[in-house]
C-alpha cells in the first residue's frame, strides 16, 4: 500500500480529519493527502497544506526534542497542538520522518491517535 493510501485511510476514518502528511524533520514532504470533499461547510484552515503546519511547528518540535534529551526522558514520540481552528497531531515514524495529522477542533482525537499507531507498521514497511 502506498503512503498516500495509508494517510488517506487515517484521514477518512479519523472523524474530523482534514489532511495528513508524511515529512522529513527537515520539512521536505514525502506524501500528503487532504480529506475528500464531503460537502462539509466547516472548511479547512490549512487549505489542504498540512506540510506547512509541520514546517512551522518544526522548530518547536526540535526544541521539545532537545528538552527531552536534556531531561533524559527518551525520544519524543507524539505531540498534540490544539488550536482554535485545528488540532495537529505530530507522531514520529523514525529518526528522520514524522507524520502530521490535522483535525477539526471537534474531531475525534482519540480515534485519530489510535489510527496513527495502528498504521505505523505499514508506513514503516513502505520505507
Amino acid at each position: 500500500m502506498s503512503f498516500e493510501r495509508l494517510l488517506q485511510k487515517i484521514v477518512d476514518e479519523a472523524g474530523g480529519g482534514l489532511g495528513a502528511a508524511l515529512m522529513g524533520l527537515d520539512g521536505i514532504p514525502v506524501a500528503q493527502v487532504s480529506r475528500r470533499d464531503d460537502g462539509d461547510a466547516g472548511g479547512d484552515p490549512l487549505e489542504g497544506d498540512v506540510t506547512s503546519a509541520g514546517i512551522e511547528f518544526g522548530r518547536i518540535l526540535a526544541d521539545m526534542t532537545k528538552a527531552s534529551d536534556s531531561l533524559g526522558t527518551g525520544l519524543l514520540r507524539e505531540a498534540v497542538v490544539s488550536l482554535a481552528r485545528v488540532t495537529l497531531v505530530f507522531h514520529t515514524v523514525d529518526d528522520e520522518l514524522m507524520l502530521v495529522l490535522a483535525l477539526r477542533p471537534d474531531g475525534n482525537l482519540g480515534k485519530a491517535r489510535y489510527l496513527i499507531r495502528r498504521n505505523l507498521l505499514e508506513i514503516r514497511a513502505e520505507l
